[in-house]
């Protein structure tokens, strides 16, 4: 972020709460590093005021915006246009300013991507397990999908759930690919060695003993397991995945890449690995 001035463009987050996020983090060292006049900021805004905030924030010419939990997918209908996966996911991380109001797109989904791609973890004929049938479980589920992931097998409590990301994956690729299951199933997966990807809350800090499957013999069958909690840095997933001699990562380059990937949308720029590997420092840093 340069000086502050009458040019500089603004970007922000709604959502609620936003006052953890470390976003401006990501977006305002990238505007310093890449000398454009650009600041991000934060705005909580509560469910019954997504649209004037949508809509407030085109009038008031803001190049763009983040969107956060819960509002994924009630930003939807205040946009002017949506790119064709995040529609098919059916949410929006990203808002960019166009002529006539703001496009969505999901950079959730090129964030986890990256950051797999930048760990060297394949996904193309890969047997997976995704654990949880969430809105983040929905958009990775699009992503092994299209990038060619032999079996996904989609453990969750609710199987209703499962069961509809598996159909919304199917009618946008034009394959079955998820395999729906109870979480207690997992017992019945085919002895396998799997990627394995935890996309719950379940370890979340302060609850950072908490696993959803609290069963060692599962671990032995991950050879990479992939958290997107950040906070604990290391979970108890991925203490269980490492104990069974696995890799495992967690979420922070999901976080940071999804963040690189909606500052290229809003400013038509390209962020150099370097770069990138430049703030991801700062953010170990900032959340210790």
């Amino acid at each position: 972020m340069t000086e502050l001035n009458a040019k500089t463009r603004l970007c922000g987050l709604i959502g609620n709460p936003v006052s953890h996020s470390v976003s401006p983090l990501i977006h305002n060292q990238l505007s310093r590093m890449l000398g454009i006049n650009m600041a991000y900021v934060t705005f909580p805004v509560e469910e019954q005021d997504v649209e004037a905030a949508v809509k407030g924030a085109f009038a008031l010419n803001i190049l763009g915006l983040n969107v956060t939990v819960p509002h994924k997918q009630s930003v939807i209908p205040y946009l002017a246009d949506i790119d064709a996966i995040a529609k098919a996911v059916g949410a929006v991380n990203t808002l960019v300013h166009t002529e006539n109001g703001y496009k969505g797109y999901n950079t959730d989904i090129t964030g986890f991507h990256r950051s797999l791609m930048d760990e060297h973890i394949a996904i193309e004929g890969e047997q997976v397990i995704l654990l949880g049938a969430g809105g983040a479980s929905r958009a990775i589920a699009f992503l092994l999908g299209r990038e060619g992931a032999k079996t996904v097998y989609l453990l969750n409590r609710s199987v209703k759930n499962a069961e509809d990301i598996a159909q919304a994956v199917k009618s946008y690729i034009g394959r079955d690919v998820i395999v729906p299951m109870a979480l207690m199933e997992y017992r019945n997966l085919p002895n396998e060695r799997y990627l394995c990807i935890q996309t719950t809350s379940v370890g979340l800090h302060p609850h950072d003993n908490d696993v959803v499957i609290d069963d060692e013999s599962f671990y032995k069958r991950v050879h990479t397991g992939v958290d997107i909690i950040y906070n604990p840095y290391e979970t108890r997933f991925m203490k269980e995945v490492k104990k069974a001699k696995g890799k495992a990562v967690n979420g922070m380059k999901m976080l940071l890449w999804q963040g690189v990937a909606a500052y290229e949308l809003w400013n038509n720029v390209s962020v150099s690995k370097e770069q990138a590997q430049a703030v991801y420092e700062l953010m170990k840093r900032k959340l210790g």
